[in-house]
């Protein structure tokens, strides 16, 4: 009964710090398709990764579009949870070459998420109110944006229909399943410490 109720506690931490890594790479995310800083849901997102991401940042300067120490932070946030869940499970320490490919792993998984969930979003937008003006509606186009004008200039709409999606979900799930997913088994590590 208590293993079980400590294995419970460990994949609750595990997934509280998903959550939480979920929202620095949005911010990494915001900060890359340059997204309305004055946006409510923007300012949210910055407050509640601030502490974290702003001592690193004094450190590590963006470069142009990319705000390295959100990434670092994310990537640091997940290494550290992986060798604290292995400590506390009582594995010892994890292997350092499996746990610096299960903190990228990690991360890339996160950055595929959202953008997974926002093509979704913006999908069942485009049926239902394509000319929505709510914040959350501007942010997930804004956050999409970057990865579909490329796409959209190859692929362009033909009529009412626009195959892009389709092209950028592909490819989304292509990067999950052999990227992603590679870094993950040469991790070594089991999966759901990873992110799946």
């Amino acid at each position: 009964m208590g293993s079980n109720l400590g294995s419970a506690g460990l994949m609750l931490v595990n997934t509280l710090v998903n959550i939480y890594l979920f929202v620095l790479m949005l911010r990494f995310l915001l900060q890359f398709s340059q997204a309305d800083y004055y946006n409510p849901l923007s300012q949210g997102i910055v407050k509640a990764t601030q502490p974290v991401v702003a001592p690193v940042q004094k450190i590590l300067r963006p470069l142009g579009r990319i705000d390295i120490a959100t990434l670092f932070v994310g990537f640091l946030l997940k290494i550290i949870v992986i060798t604290a869940i292995f400590q506390l499970a009582g594995f010892g320490m994890p292997p350092l070459q499996g746990l610096l490919l299960a903190g990228i792993a990690g991360v890339l998984n996160a950055i595929l998420k959202i953008y997974f969930f926002a093509l979704i979003i913006m999908i069942i937008l485009s049926w239902v109110a394509p000319q929505a003006s709510h914040p959350g509606a501007l942010l997930v186009m804004q956050i999409v944006e970057p990865i579909m004008a490329p796409v959209r200039r190859v692929i362009p709409p033909l009529g009412m229909i626009d195959l892009s999606p389709i092209v950028v979900f592909i490819a989304i799930n292509l990067l999950d399943s052999v990227v992603v997913g590679s870094l993950a088994r040469a991790a070594g590590l089991p999966g759901a410490l990873v992110g799946f």
